[in-house]
């Protein structure tokens, strides 16, 4: 059952936050002092709205309600929580620009085309597995947005424009180091989601390894963040072969899981 009022309420704030973050970034405004705390309150509005809803949609009468939307809100509430927390400590205010308004069209999506498909939590193990993923899919989005914010200031510092927003960017240094964080925790919780998977396939399937889509599509993203990791270490990778690889390896976590859930579930019609 839906809520107008409070969708309505969430898409709003989620909207304005992203429209202030656009402002100040296009204006090569810092978010500091009273700008940030305001702007912070209206995203902690957004997500609290935004985790009411979520709690009514995803809890099914045999379940959890895993279908393509309400797993898209549950993403993108994840992401926009980590968010909010990364940017009391980190600087990633301007990730907001992109985390928002994107959080905000998937409370949309699942507003106006609710899915079901009921998944039922058998142990411990298979609901463990469940909420590592979600943290490793949305740490590594999180990543992946700050990787194109890299992209834009690189472009825009070697074609000798380093005015407008690139004034309210940190140091790409430091943008860098942010990104291998978020990624270096991401890979672990992936390496943790897929041995979970192990034996929650097994709890399914009645079988360890079921090679689905899913499985290899996964497993292939976790070789290409491995190889990053390495090429960091070892190599010292920075700039666009970085920022290349953080982006190949969300592509392919994006088609492992959404990729065919959207198959699956739009044009096989299979829930």
């Amino acid at each position: 059952m839906t809520n107008p009022v409070m969708n309505f309420l969430a898409l709003a704030l989620y909207f304005i936050v992203g429209g202030l973050l656009g402002l100040r970034l296009m204006r090569g405004q810092v978010v500091t002092g009273g700008a940030k705390i305001g702007i912070f309150s209206l995203g902690l509005g957004a997500v609290v709205l935004h985790a009411a809803l979520l709690y009514a949609s995803l809890w099914a009468a045999g379940g959890l309600n895993l279908a393509l939307t309400p797993a898209f809100s549950l993403i993108a509430w994840v992401v926009a929580v980590l968010y909010l927390a990364t940017s009391l400590i980190r600087p990633v205010d301007n990730l907001g620009v992109l985390i928002m308004p994107v959080a905000g069209l998937t409370l949309l999506a699942e507003w106006l085309w609710p899915g079901h498909m009921s998944l039922a939590l058998t142990s411990s193990v298979s609901a463990a597995h469940i909420i590592v993923s979600v943290l490793a899919y949305s740490l590594l989005c999180l990543a992946a947005v700050q990787s194109l914010m890299l992209l834009m200031q690189e472009r825009h510092l070697h074609g000798k424009h380093p005015g407008g927003f690139i004034r309210a960017l940190p140091p790409m240094q430091t943008m860098e180091s942010v990104m291998f964080q978020m990624i270096g925790l991401g890979f672990i919780l992936l390496t943790l989601t897929l041995i979970s998977g192990v034996f929650f396939s097994e709890a399914f399937f009645g079988q360890p390894f079921k090679f689905t889509h899913h499985i290899v599509l996964s497993v292939l993203a976790w070789i290409v963040y491995a190889i990053l990791l390495i090429g960091r270490w070892r190599l010292g990778w920075r700039g666009r072969p970085a920022i290349h690889w953080t982006l190949g390896g969300f592509a392919l976590l994006l088609l492992a899981y959404f990729g065919s859930k959207f198959v699956l579930e739009v044009l096989l019609q299979r829930g």
